[in-house]
């Protein structure tokens, strides 16, 4: 081993002060731009992963940049007890995009389900008159919503659950895809159904054609909010600007965050009409710095970018590209795809590897994409990645699974 190399002293030292909960690939990140990062070692790495879709944009695009250190210049928090200058902008062009009254903007992915919940909970009681204490919520297995003690209470992970009990009450699982099953969960007391319109943790899981759909009559005709969590599916990441476009279908409620914040601050957002938010009063949901100016600056440059179209259309193009690459190698070491836009969930044949173990020798061929559960990887290139950039990954994933 290279004795210069700063590599393995630095996994060393974040090993050694760092709670263990996660399991990163061995690589140190000192820089990035667009769809490659390089390493404190100076190696370069293709980015398949781009921080879970909170890297859309890819890293440190120019006008996100531009928008932050034009900010930072001026103003960076002010709490909500004051009203700022971007504001508002922030708030009507993301309800624009959505097709919404209003926007609650918050921090992270899970404080926007915190808040759906929370805000579908209160419906219940105000508008349908659901009885107090006594709203549910039908969810799906193998959902990741967040990490919190309320979310993780109705996950079916049990890496994701176990040990963090008591478990919150008032959530109803049942498959994810079976709409009959969905439709029978659902009672007199059912405020929403909370879904992912892909499941991304679970291996970018697609639900059957005309599920989505099905959902959203189910919920009309019994008087249900449909909230879609789209933190990861949306704003580009499939080919549209939401997931639920592909069919059509309009939530009650979008759950937004990852790539609104543009690769650079946390942002997320819950978006949906004045009949269903309306029904929060001051005082009785909010964050310190929820919606704070720096967020909103940069979160308005990502509305805009995503209004033009341009990345939705990249996404599907290329999305193509990245389906007939992962297609030719099914019974060359893949089982099965799946993929919509520039999102892809590819299962291993588990006699070769792990899908760790592929993950690693990837890194080592200088792309990095991340696994989950066995044998699968997911892969989640930055929209501005080229066809030449997406060819060279499928060829070093052909040559791991050959090896």
């Amino acid at each position: 081993m290279d004795d210069k190399l700063r590599t393995p002293g630095a996994v060393r030292d974040a090993e050694r002060w760092t709670a263990h909960n996660y399991h990163p690939l061995p690589v140190v990140i000192s820089s990035a731009e667009g769809a490659w990062l390089t390493d404190v070692d100076g190696r370069r790495y293709l980015d398949f992963l781009a921080g879970y879709s909170a890297l859309n944009f890819g890293h440190r695009h120019p006008q996100l940049i531009a928008a932050a250190h034009a900010q930072l210049d001026r103003l960076t928090l002010t709490s909500r007890a004051f009203i700022h200058d971007q504001f508002a902008d922030f708030c009507r062009e993301l309800a624009e995009l959505c097709g919404k009254d209003l926007v609650l903007p918050m921090n992270t992915g899970a404080e926007a389900v915190e808040t759906g919940i929370k805000v579908a909970r209160k419906w219940g009681y105000q508008v349908k008159g659901v009885p107090a204490g006594q709203a549910n919520i039908v969810v799906a297995e193998g959902n990741f919503h967040g990490r919190t003690t309320t979310i993780v209470s109705f996950s079916t992970d049990e890496d994701a659950r176990a040990d963090f009990g008591p478990y919150t009450p008032g959530f109803t699982v049942v498959p994810y895809g079976d709409l009959a099953a969905l439709t029978a969960a659902i009672d007199e007391n059912t405020v929403a159904v909370l879904l992912e319109p892909i499941q991304g943790e679970q291996g970018v899981v697609v639900p059957p054609e005309g599920y989505l759909p099905g959902v959203r009559q189910v919920c009309t005709e019994r008087d249900v909010l449909f909230i879609a969590d789209e933190i990861q599916s949306g704003l580009g990441r499939t080919g549209a600007t939401f997931a639920c476009d592909h069919e059509g279908v309009v939530p009650d409620m979008y759950l937004l965050g990852k790539a609104l914040g543009g690769g650079i601050v946390p942002v997320s957002a819950v978006a949906a009409n004045a009949d269903v938010l309306g029904v929060l009063k001051p005082g009785q949901h909010g964050s310190t710095f929820g919606g704070n100016p720096l967020a909103c600056a940069v979160a308005t440059e990502v509305v805009r970018l995503l209004a033009t179209g341009e990345f939705q259309r990249r996404s599907a193009e290329l999305g193509e590209r990245l389906r007939a690459g992962l297609e030719g190698l099914v019974g060359k070491g893949l089982v099965e795809v799946r993929v919509r836009g520039l999102w892809a969930g590819l299962d291993i044949d588990p006699a070769l590897m792990s899908g760790r173990e592929a993950c690693e020798r990837l890194a080592a061929r200088g792309v990095l994409a991340k696994d989950t559960h066995g044998s699968t990887i997911r892969l989640a290139p930055p929209l501005v990645i080229t066809e030449e950039e997406i060819d060279l990954a499928m060829t070093q994933l052909a040559e791991v699974l050959a090896a």
